[in-house]
């Protein structure tokens, strides 16, 4: 009803402000009336009706049901969560939830461009890629997959079968790499067939995040995407210690 009732405030905006450029333009209102088939009096209904609100006020957004779960996930990501077996499983675990993940596919695989923008390699290149799936009491949040450049990971743990024990970190530092920086970008967007089907969010958004790491060397040694289920996610987002400002 929400979602109809903030179409309906919008179509009326439309149509009016229809209405008074068709009169600026020399249109007399029994021309409009005959065009939309009402009578001169209803066209005058129309552009009254509404014009007490705010042209600029928005329409009301669509009030769904609770999620069936709520986890975080933090931007940045805090370097001791970075640095934990897992990301996810110590932030779900910190917020009393039960989670499970499942290493989905291991190999290499064209780079989209935003992967390849990040990995400083030419979009269709091939990146060993990392793939895996997460839930939180077993309701589907997240796909996450690390991407790698072959001059990087080809011929290591990195592209190898199976969880990398005991940590990725521990994995990209064994080869001499040592970390510099790191962005993050965030991006909402309707999900691929592929990731509406495994989040199980039909007709929902998705949130990208795309985590890019860069050595000290200026090297980019790993792009992390997380695709969050929108619905079921909250982004608390760190600041400087001591800088948080309202």
């Amino acid at each position: 009803m929400a979602t109809l009732q903030g179409q309906s405030v919008e179509l009326s905006r439309i149509r009016r402000g229809a209405i008074v450029e068709a009169q600026e333009s020399g249109l007399l209102q029994e021309d409009i009336a005959r065009h939309l088939g009402v009578t001169p009096g209803r066209v005058s209904q129309m552009k009254k009706a509404g014009a007490d609100r705010s042209e600029h006020q928005a329409p009301t957004g669509p009030v769904g049901p609770r999620p069936r779960v709520l986890v975080e996930r933090a931007l940045p990501t805090p370097p001791t969560v970075r640095g934990s077996k897992s990301l996810y499983l110590t932030e779900a675990e910190r917020q009393g939830l039960k989670p499970e993940r499942k290493m989905l596919y291991v190999g290499r695989e064209p780079a989209n461009e935003h992967v390849a923008a990040g990995l400083r390699v030419e979009p269709g290149e091939d990146v060993i890629a990392r793939r895996k799936m997460f839930w939180a009491n077993d309701v589907p949040v997240r796909i996450s997959t690390s991407y790698f450049r072959l001059d990087v990971g080809e011929n290591t743990r990195l592209d190898g079968e199976g969880f990398v024990l005991p940590t990725l970190q521990a994995a990209i530092e064994d080869l001499g790499h040592a970390f510099g920086h790191a962005t993050e970008t965030l991006t909402a967007r309707p999900p691929t067939p592929y990731e509406a089907d495994l989040l199980d969010v039909p007709g929902e958004w998705v949130v990208q995040v795309l985590r890019v790491s860069v050595s000290t060397d200026d090297v980019p040694i790993h792009a992390l995407e997380t695709i969050c289920a929108a619905s079921r996610h909250v982004f608390p987002i760190g600041q400087v210690a001591g800088s948080d400002q309202f």
